[in-house]
C-alpha cells in the first residue's frame, strides 16, 4: 500500500511540474517568439501608445470615421471581459428597436445616402467584439466620411480597398475590412 502511495504521490509531483510548469512555459516561449504580436493582444499602436486590438472592435460614434458593428457586451460596448450577444430573437421588440435606432443614425448623419444599408451596420455582432465590417458595409459609409474629412471619395474608397482583407486561406469567410485599422489610417491622411 505505501509503495502505491508513493507511486501515486511521485506521478502526481511529476504530472504537476510538467503540465502546470514546464508545458506553459515552453508553450508561452514559443508563442513570444513565433507570434509575438498575437500573444501580446494584436494591439496596435499610435505614436508610441496601445489604441486597441486588431481583435476587438471599437466604439466609433463621430462621422468622420466608420463605423463597426453593434455591440451588445454588458457594462459598456466592446468590453472584452463581457463577451456575448443581444439573445434577441428576430421578433424582439427590443432588438427591433435596437435596428431602428441605428438605422435613423445611419440616416441622421449621411440623409442623402439612398442605398441599401448592409444588415452587419445596423445588427448586434455574435461575440459584440467583431471588429471587422463587411466590404459592403464601409463602402455604404464612404460618402459620409469623405464629406465629413473633406476628401474625395477615391481617396477614401482606396483606404477601404488597401484596408480589405481577402477571405480566410482563400476560402474561409467573406472579405472583410478591419474598422479600427481603417480610421487609423484616416488619421494620417489627414
Amino acid at each position: 500500500m505505501r509503495h502505491q502511495l508513493r507511486i501515486a504521490i511521485v506521478f502526481l509531483l511529476l504530472l504537476t511540474v510538467l503540465t502546470g510548469i514546464i508545458y506553459p512555459l515552453v508553450v508561452t516561449g514559443v508563442a513570444q517568439t513565433v507570434f509575438h504580436h498575437q500573444a501580446n493582444g494584436s494591439l496596435m499602436n499610435e505614436k508610441g501608445q496601445s489604441v486597441g486590438s486588431e481583435l476587438i472592435g471599437q466604439p466609433f460614434s463621430d462621422p468622420g470615421y466608420f463605423w463597426g458593428r453593434l455591440s451588445a457586451t454588458s457594462l459598456s460596448p466592446y468590453n472584452a471581459a463581457s463577451s456575448s450577444g443581444s439573445n434577441y430573437g428576430p421578433l424582439n421588440p427590443t432588438l427591433l428597436e435596437g435596428i431602428q435606432a441605428r438605422i435613423d443614425a445611419l440616416k441622421a448623419v449621411d440623409p442623402d445616402n439612398n442605398e441599401p444599408i448592409p444588415v452587419d451596420l445596423v445588427t448586434y455582432s455574435a461575440s459584440g467584439l467583431d471588429p471587422d465590417i463587411s466590404v459592403a458595409a464601409a463602402l455604404y459609409q464612404v460618402p459620409r466620411v469623405a464629406r465629413y474629412r473633406e476628401l474625395s471619395q477615391e481617396q477614401v474608397h482606396a483606404l477601404v480597398d488597401r484596408f480589405t482583407e481577402s477571405r480566410q486561406f482563400g476560402i474561409l469567410g467573406e472579405p472583410r475590412v478591419n474598422v479600427l485599422q481603417l480610421n487609423l489610417a484616416l488619421d494620417e491622411v489627414k
